[in-house]
């Protein structure tokens, strides 16, 4: 009973982290108008990290400790999701919400291969249909939005390189933090996670442009500092209740969420962020990602456990 207990509880979690990256793409977007990538980047950790202190200092005290000497992996940890975080909204500032959304979900996928390669997990034949999918996805999806960008082609590549690599450092984060949390409290992590970047990226931010901002922008900016403090305090419980491949699964659906609000703002036309041009063949490219991930992340009942997982309790 414990154990469906702990599930339920994942699935909650990991479901809240989804759709909090279901709409941040967009958000993003719409942030860099009047801001750069960096200075974004470090509102969201900083303002991320600022909530989540005062709350521990009037609640929990003694886990600011982990302040002083936070654990190696934790510190490593910290660095993938910073540049995690600077590939995926530069990608966004390079091509579109729901393009980025499609090539970060290369992220699950090499969390789940992170299996096949570090803990010898023996791949079943559906994970190598995923895998083929998600390929053969990626390259339609890439080759029929490229159309779109006759104009600055270098500018869309840049952006599928840049989210490319962020998707890489979020799958090191991911590993990393799937262990942490078997000894850590999700939200003392989360301390080291947020605070280390914001200060990493203090040096490049123009200040000068804060005070210039509009009540809207600083809106949109608040945003994102909760949206980053709820996704990633989710995630982090996801871990500890749930299997990585699973919590992997649940968070993979998110650009479905994109894709149908950009649809909707394009429905409504709106002025104030780029349209998506979405073809039946761009569809069926993003659809065969999803799927694909989702085949490769999931496991089959009587295939092996959870290695990740195991090797982490």
């Amino acid at each position: 009973m414990n154990d469906n207990s702990n599930a339920r509880k994942g699935i909650l979690f990991a479901a809240l982290t989804a759709l909090m990256w279901g709409f941040l793409a967009i958000v993003l977007k719409v942030t860099l108008t009047n801001l750069n990538p960096v200075e974004v980047t470090w509102f969201r950790f900083t303002s991320a990290f600022l909530i989540l202190f005062l709350y521990l200092l009037l609640t929990d005290k003694a886990s600011l400790k982990i302040l002083i000497n936070p654990p190696l992996l934790l510190i490593l940890a910290s660095c993938f999701l910073g540049l995690n975080y600077l590939g995926f909204i530069s990608g966004i500032d390079h091509t579109t919400p729901a393009i980025a959304q499609i090539f970060i979900q290369t992220g699950p996928v090499l969390l789940a291969m992170s299996g096949f390669i570090f803990f010898k997990e023996k791949a079943s034949h559906r994970q190598i249909v995923g895998l083929f999918l998600v390929f053969l996805g990626l390259i339609v999806f890439y080759r029929n939005q490229i159309l779109a960008f006759t104009s600055d082609i270098a500018k869309y590549q840049n952006g599928v390189l840049l989210t490319l690599f962020g998707a890489v450092m979020w799958a090191g984060f991911a590993v990393l933090q799937k262990k942490l949390v078997a000894n850590h409290h999700p939200m003392h992590l989360n301390l080291v996670l947020f605070g280390l970047p914001a200060l990493g990226y203090t040096p490049f931010v123009n200040f000068k442009v804060l005070p210039d901002l509009s009540n809207l922008e600083w809106g949109l900016l608040l945003f994102l500092g909760l949206n980053t403090l709820l996704a990633y305090g989710s995630l982090a419980y996801a871990f500890k209740f749930l299997e990585a491949n699973k919590v992997s699964v649940i968070i993979t659906l998110n650009p479905i969420l994109t894709f149908i609000a950009m649809a909707i703002l394009g429905v409504f036309e709106v002025t104030w962020i780029m349209h998506e041009n979405f073809t039946v063949i761009s569809v069926f490219g993003a659809l065969f990602v999803i799927a694909g991930a989702v085949l490769t992340i999931l496991k089959s009942r009587n295939g092996q456990r959870n290695i990740i997982s195991e090797k982490t309790k």
